[in-house]
C-alpha cells in the first residue's frame, strides 16, 4: 500500500520529536555534568578533571549521534537510563508516576461523564435548546486556575478537604474536581450543542410519526451525534494529560506530569526523557483508540464517507456581556499601568487591600494592582504574537492538507505543557520559550479551517469561469482565493487569542514561561501560593482577572458566531464580489 502525505509527515514528526527528547543532553545547551556532580557531592569542586570523568560516566564524551543511538537501543529494550540526580532507575519512576496520573485521569472522568450527561440531558428531553454559556464557561477555565481557587475555598477557608499529598480517596476529590469540571463542560457543550440540530433532521420525525419511543430516539440521537465528535473527546483526553501537569503541581500529587516538570527543573534529563516519552505515548494511543472507536461507531457502510453533523446552532449572547468584561477588565489593567510594580515595600508584605494598595500587596511588598495591570502585555501581548504566528502557518498550511494532516496529528497529541517542558529544558524556562512552545501546536484549528475554505473556494463554478476566460493561477490566488479564506481563518484566529493567553498564563504559573520579577499573570498566581492562607487576595487577584479574560474568550465567541449566523453568504458569492 503507498504511503500517503499525512502518513509520512507524521511519521517524520513523530521521528523528530523522538529524537528532540533523546537529544535533550545536548539540546539543553547547558553542561549536565555540573548538575550531576553537584548532586552527587556538594562539597566537591567542578574541576575540569571532575567534569571530564562525570562526562565520561554518562556518556555525554562520545558525541549526540552516539549518544542518542545509545538512547534508541536501549528505549527498545525497555531500558530508559539511569537518573542523574537519584542515581536510580528511570523506569520504576515513571511507571510509578504513570499509575498514579492515570488513576487521576479515571477519577477526574469519573466527574467529567456525569457532568456531561446533566447538561445534554435538558436538551435530548426538550429537543431544543443548548448547553448554554454555562458550559462554555465551565469548558474554558484552566484547570491550574480552578486547582488554586479549589485549594483556596475548600482546602484553606472552609478546611473540607486534603490540600496536599496522596494518601487516600480524601486526596483525590479535589484535583478530580479540577481537572474533571472544564473536561465535563466541554464533552457536554460539544454533544448538547450538536444534538439540536440532529433532532430536527427527517428521521426522526419519522421514527416519532411511528411511535418510537422518546428514550429510544434519544438513544439513536445519541448514536448519531458521537462518531463525529469522538476525535475531539480524544483531543479532551489528551488535555486531561496537559492539565494534570498543572494540578499535580497545586495539589503536590506524585504523579508523571508533576515528575516530569521536576526533573525539567532539576536538569535530570533521563527522568525527564521517561517521563515525556510517557506522556507522548499517552497522548497518542488516546488518539488512536478514538480514531477507532469513531470508525466502530459509524460501521463498514460509512467509515469512508464519514459522517458530519448539521451546522452546530449557535449560542447567542447579549453584546453587553463581552462588553462589560471587556471594561472591568480593562479598567483594572489601566489603573495597575499607573502603578510601580517593581518597587519593594518590605515594611508593608502581605498587606491587606486598602486605599494605598486596593488590592494589597504580595510577600514583597509589592503592589499587587500594579503588577496585575503591568502583566497583560506579557501575558496578553505575547499571546497576540502567537496568534498571528498562528494564522499565517495555518494559512500556508491550509494549501497543503495532505501534508498537514499528519504534523497535526502529533500537535495535538502533545498538550501545551508537555512542549512547554521540552522547550525550557532545551532552551530554559522564559517567556520566548513559552511562546514557542504554544505556536507549535496551536497551528492545526485554523489550518483546518483554512484548507476546508480553499477546498470550497476551489470547487466554485466562478474559478471555473475565470480559468476559461484565461486567469492565471496567481490572479486566481491573489484576488479569489486568498481574500475568500484570509477573512474567516483571521477572525478565527482572534477568536482564540485569550486561549492562547491563559496557555501562555498556565506556562508562567509552572514556571516555565515568565521568570521573576516580570508580573506575569500565571506566574503572579504561582508566586502567591506559598502565603495563600494569610494573603488570599493576592492569589484571587490574578484568579479573578484570567476569570474574566477565559469569559470574555467565551462571551466574545458567542456573541462573533450568532452575528455570523445566518448572515454570511456563501463562500463563491463572497468570493466573487471581493474579486469583482
Amino acid at each position: 500500500m503507498r504511503p500517503t502525505a499525512a502518513g509520512v509527515t507524521r511519521t517524520l514528526c513523530l521521528v523528530a520529536v523522538l529524537a528532540a527528547v533523546g537529544l535533550l543532553p545536548w539540546l539543553s545547551g547547558r553542561d549536565p555534568a555540573l548538575t550531576v556532580l553537584r548532586a552527587r557531592s556538594a562539597e566537591r569542586e567542578p574541576t575540569r578533571e571532575a567534569l571530564d570523568a562525570v562526562r565520561a560516566d554518562l556518556g555525554l564524551d562520545t558525541g549526540p549521534l552516539s549518544l542518542l543511538g545509545s538512547w534508541a537501543a536501549g528505549l527498545v529494550r525497555g531500558d530508559l537510563g539511569t537518573s542523574w540526580v537519584s542515581g536510580g532507575e528511570v523506569l520504576p519512576s515513571v511507571t510509578a508516576g504513570l499509575q498514579v496520573s492515570l488513576g487521576l485521569m479515571a477519577a477526574a472522568l469519573g466527574v467529567a461523564v456525569p457532568l456531561a450527561a446533566a447538561l445534554v440531558a435538558p436538551v435530548l428531553v426538550r429537543g431544543r435548546g443548548s448547553a448554554g454559556a454555562g458550559a462554555a464557561m465551565l469548558a474554558a477555565v484552566p484547570e491550574f486556575l480552578l486547582a488554586t481557587v479549589a485549594l483556596l475555598v475548600c482546602g484553606v477557608w472552609l478546611g473540607w478537604l486534603p490540600t496536599s499529598g496522596w494518601a487516600g480517596p480524601g486526596y483525590l476529590v479535589l484535583p478530580a474536581l479540577a481537572l474533571g469540571v472544564p473536561a465535563g463542560g466541554l464533552l457536554g457543550r460539544l454533544v448538547a450543542d450538536a444534538l439540536p440540530g440532529v433532532l430536527d433532521e427527517r428521521w426522526v420525525e419519522l421514527w416519532r410519526g411511528a411511535g418510537v419511543s422518546r428514550a429510544f430516539v434519544a438513544g439513536a440521537a445519541l448514536r448519531r451525534v458521537l462518531p463525529p465528535l469522538v476525535p475531539q473527546f480524544g483531543m479532551a483526553a489528551v488535555g486531561l494529560t496537559g492539565g494534570a501537569v498543572a494540578v499535580e503541581t497545586v495539589f503536590a500529587v506524585p504523579g508523571i506530569g508533576r515528575t516530569a516538570l521536576g526533573a525539567a527543573k532539576s536538569q535530570d534529563l533521563p527522568l525527564l526523557q521517561g517521563a515525556v516519552l510517557a506522556l507522548l505515548a499517552l497522548g497518542l494511543v488516546t488518539g488512536a483508540v478514538a480514531a477507532r472507536l469513531r470508525r466502530r461507531l459509524l460501521g463498514p457502510a460509512l467509515r469512508d464517507a464519514g459522517l458530519d453533523l448539521p451546522a452546530a446552532r449557535p449560542v447567542r449572547t447579549h453584546p453587553a456581556v463581552p462588553l462589560t468584561l471587556f471594561t472591568v477588565l480593562a479598567g483594572v489593567i489601566g489603573w495597575g499601568l499607573a502603578r510601580d510594580p517593581y518597587t519593594v515595600r518590605t515594611a508593608a508584605r502581605l498587606a491587606a487591600p486598602s486605599w494605598a494598595h486596593p488590592l494589597g500587596t504580595d510577600g514583597l511588598g509589592r503592589d499587587v494592582l500594579a503588577r496585575l495591570g503591568h502583566g497583560a502585555a506579557p501575558t496578553v501581548g505575547t499571546a497576540a504574537a502567537v496568534c498571528l504566528l498562528s494564522l499565517l502557518v495555518g494559512l500556508a498550511l491550509g494549501f497543503l492538507p495532505g501534508v498537514a494532516a499528519g504534523a497535526a496529528d502529533i500537535a495535538n497529541a502533545l498538550p501545551p505543557v508537555i512542549v512547554g517542558i521540552l522547550v525550557a529544558a532545551a532552551a530554559g524556562p522564559g517567556t520566548g520559550g513559552a511562546a514557542l512552545a504554544v505556536a507549535l501546536i496551536s497551528w492545526p484549528p485554523p489550518a483546518a479551517h483554512a484548507a476546508a475554505l480553499v477546498q470550497e473556494v476551489r470547487a466554485s463554478a466562478f474559478l471555473t469561469a475565470q480559468r476559461a476566460i484565461g486567469a492565471t493561477p496567481w490572479w486566481i490566488l491573489t484576488r479569489h482565493v486568498l481574500p475568500s479564506v484570509a477573512a474567516p481563518v483571521a477572525r478565527h484566529a482572534l477568536l482564540r487569542l485569550p486561549g492562547m493567553a491563559l496557555a501562555l498564563a498556565a506556562l508562567g504559573f509552572l514556571g516555565l514561561g515568565a521568570q521573576p520579577p516580570a508580573p506575569e499573570w500565571g506566574l503572579l498566581l504561582d508566586e502567591s501560593r506559598a502565603y495563600i492562607e494569610r494573603a488570599p487576595w493576592a492569589a484571587l487577584a490574578p484568579a479573578v482577572a484570567l476569570a474574566l479574560l477565559a469569559g470574555l474568550a467565551v462571551s466574545g465567541a458567542a456573541y462573533a458566531q450568532g452575528r455570523k449566523a445566518g448572515k454570511e453568504a456563501p463562500v463563491g458569492v463572497r468570493a466573487a464580489a471581493l474579486g469583482a
